[in-house]
């Protein structure tokens, strides 16, 4: 397999207990560097950056974080009717060539009424899909200098622009790849039209076979093809046993009332993405194994992508080529706590799935790998 795999940078949190200050640590510039790093360091292709008003702001974030990094891609959202598609022109212009081609796009339309109209965004879900429809015709065309000098014009319903042209091009052509998710009708004839990737919630795989079926159906009347990703989260140990216990110690803390507000929380959301990740489990603690090895446990309090990969690190493999195996060739990742798990799902499945881990030695010990014997002697290097 030929897969991309990236991490995740926690800027709403990070924890080893879900739903408790208990195992919580500060989320500063420091530890996000460090998790970035790590990332970086073990070979992973790209870190998302969530967004939101429980995040720290993304773009923020990533050019903080361009210097500490060397090949790490960034996946950056742009939030359609929050900010205007010259404005996002620029900023992702300006990353990109400052990155040198390490921006990524993920557009983000919204599922969150109340949040949307604290941020001053009043539309419904269909006039949501709208904007952002009119926003990335406006911003593609921009990018990849469409009008030529004079500019590119257009007018819609929600958006007009006139002579939108950006005079520092993005190092990336005809622009960054856009990301996207979204599992209503609207957010499907979206991605088929605009977009370069589509980004699904881990959903069983019958599901997910589903969702890609019809988005390279409405593709191809476009013209156009598809990539596809996946976001889950992971839960990956030494054996099946020890995976399955650290799943159970995540939502150990979780009181029923917990799980109750957060779900209420959930259903208020016009996010059919959010309802699908919902109705997996219900809100109930007996039936989170939705599909071999992919557990809700995640989902009971986290919004957005609430399902994980539990096992071994063959196991896990296995579910990941079952999902490669659909079209999938993007894995987006993250565990708890997430610098501790950005080293450990590297060293346990990178090698099983055809991708290096970057920390791992090559050929003899050429420097400190492990723990030196006896003060003297190097640590055989290990087959296995």
């Amino acid at each position: 397999m030929s897969l991309n795999v990236f991490w995740f940078l926690p800027t709403h949190g990070d924890s080893r207990y879900l739903g408790t200050s208990r195992g919580a640590r500060s989320v500063n510039h420091d530890y996000l560097r460090q998790v970035a790093v790590a990332a970086d360091s073990n070979g992973y292709d790209g870190v998302l950056i969530p967004t939101g008003r429980s995040c720290e702001d993304p773009w923020v974030v990533a050019s903080s974080l361009i210097g500490a990094t060397r090949k790490l891609k960034f996946l950056v959202a742009i939030r359609p009717g929050l900010s205007t598609p010259g404005l996002a022109v620029r900023t992702a212009a300006t990353f990109d060539r400052l990155s040198n081609g390490r921006l990524l796009v993920n557009v983000v339309t919204g599922g969150d009424q109340g949040e949307l109209e604290a941020d001053g965004l009043f539309a419904d879900h269909a006039q949501r899909y709208e904007i952002s429809a009119e926003f990335l015709r406006v911003w593609r065309a921009a990018l990849a200098g469409e009008g030529g000098a004079a500019g590119y014009d257009y007018e819609g319903r929600h958006v007009r622009v006139k002579g939108a042209k950006t005079l520092y091009p993005a190092v990336q052509k005809p622009y960054p790849p856009l990301y996207f998710g979204g599992s209503s009708e609207a957010a499907h004839e979206l991605a088929a039209e605009q977009v370069d990737v589509y980004l699904t919630w881990g959903e069983p795989p019958a599901a997910v076979a589903e969702k890609i079926a019809d988005l390279r159906a409405r593709a191809a009347k476009h013209g156009r093809t598809l990539r596809f990703g996946i976001r889950l989260h992971v839960i990956v140990r030494e054996t099946n046993e020890q995976a399955w216990k650290a799943a159970d110690e995540l939502i150990s803390e979780l009181d029923d009332e917990t799980i109750a507000k957060a779900q209420a929380s959930f259903a208020k959301m016009d996010s059919v993405g959010q309802r699908r990740m919902a109705a997996l489990h219900g809100g109930r603690r007996d039936r989170l194994e939705v599909s071999p090895n992919l557990w809700a446990g995640v989902g009971l309090v986290r919004g957005g992508a609430g399902t994980a990969l539990v096992g071994d690190p063959e196991t896990v493999a296995t579910r990941m080529r079952e999902y490669a195996e659909l079209g999938i060739d993007t894995f987006i990742l993250s565990g708890y706590p997430h610098l501790e798990e950005a080293y450990r799902f590297a060293e346990l499945v990178f090698p099983l799935i055809g991708k290096r881990n970057a920390n791992a030695p090559e050929g003899s010990l050429t420097g400190p790998f492990g723990e030196v014997i006896s003060n003297d002697i190097l640590p055989r290097v290990s087959q296995s």
